[in-house]
């Protein structure tokens, strides 16, 4: 551990309006009570996966894994196939390595985002086969993603750390033993529904579009002409990798302007996304939604309407006072997904753990 102290010495929430069962006020008081101390043994488990790992690399392999918070390679985020990427190259590790990057992730993601996490690296090694490269070229590479970890893990110290690659790019950051973000957090598909082979129809990422799409469809014209903000789709997502955003404009149908039916299908889109995390930082993350305002979401749409399939780009985009998720589908003939979910607060940690940081150092 002496080459990595080296170098780096220089949530509870819960919410009754996302939840499909209705609750007592003592359930209510109960529910806070256990999301506090549980998510501060999280972020302690996190902590220890981390260390776990780190304890796993050799000398090598720790210089290039590990760096101080204070850096600004910390918001170098980027989800296209890259050859100068900092951290160590999951091909650089071995099976009982990658097994401990792997246990490192599911303590901030949901199973079922781990498998897609997982699911999208693979679709590398079908774009190299349809892209004709041969067996020694590695852009497109299955292994080709990279770790990070910024600070030093420990149950009472501010780190982060990242996993970041083709179309799989998370950012995470704990405080004292609370993970207080987890964006920006990009997944993305390519093809998006495979076309042939022996994976053909494999759509990793297939309730991002059909959700998107039912919530569309359940629109009445008024509706539309409100949602419906440019008839053609942005060819990138609007976000994309900028280390801050803001806002966008126009902002699309509000959750107030939805019938009670429209509404289940808004939220069921925005826990899609703020589900990706584990349970206990997802409801963090839905309490914060609600206390922005359900009445300042927007749904915001742009491209083809009519359904998805190749040749029908389409986007469209989830905005809140505490959040922007994006999803984008135009590029290879639209069967190319990108999303995204951006912490308009506590994107990278936000200002405020820096601020921290420095402070107690």
């Amino acid at each position: 551990m002496h080459v990595y102290l080296r170098r780096t010495a220089r949530c509870a929430g819960y919410s009754n309006l996302f939840c499909n069962a209705p609750s007592m006020k003592k359930t209510i008081v109960a529910a806070l009570c256990y999301f506090v101390f549980a998510i501060a043994g999280h972020a302690q488990g996190m902590a220890g996966a981390a260390e776990k790992f780190i304890n796993s690399l050799d000398t090598t392999q720790k210089l290039k894994a590990l760096y101080p918070f204070d850096i600004d390679e910390r918001y170098n985020f980027n989800y296209v196939p890259l050859d100068n990427r900092k951290g160590i190259e999951m091909n650089a590790l071995t099976d009982a390595q990658k097994a401990a990057a792997f246990d490192l992730l599911k303590t901030c993601l949901s199973t079922e985002t781990v498998t897609k996490a997982k699911s999208i690296m693979m679709l590398d090694s079908i774009l190299k086969r349809l892209e004709n490269r041969k067996p020694d070229d590695h852009f497109r590479d299955t292994g080709k993603y990279f770790i990070t970890i910024f600070g030093i893990p420990a149950p009472k110290t501010i780190w982060g750390w990242k996993l970041e690659g083709h179309h799989v790019a998370f950012n995470f950051y704990a405080d004292k033993n609370v993970l207080v973000a987890g964006t920006p957090g990009f997944l993305g598909a390519n093809p998006a529904v495979v076309q042939d082979g022996p994976q053909k129809g494999e759509q990793v990422l297939k309730d991002e579009t059909a959700m998107g799409f039912a919530l569309l469809h359940a629109l009445q014209a008024v509706q539309l002409k409100v949602a419906v903000v440019d008839t053609t789709a942005p060819g990138e997502m609007i976000t994309s990798n900028k280390r801050a955003v803001m806002a966008i404009n126009p902002p699309g149908v509000g959750y107030g302007q939805l019938t009670p039916n429209q509404q289940q299908l808004f939220l069921q889109l925005v826990r899609l996304y703020v589900n990706r995390y584990t349970r206990l930082f997802a409801n963090k993350m839905l309490k914060d939604i609600e206390a922005g305002g359900l009445n300042n979401l927007y749904f915001a749409w742009a491209g083809f309407t009519d359904g998805p399939g190749l040749g029908h780009p389409h986007y469209y985009r989830i905005q809140g006072p505490t959040l922007i998720i994006e999803y984008d589908n135009t590029q290879t003939n639209a069967n190319h997904v990108h999303t995204v979910v951006r912490d308009l607060k506590h994107d990278f940690g936000g200002d405020l753990l820096l601020q921290h940081y420095r402070a107690a150092h």
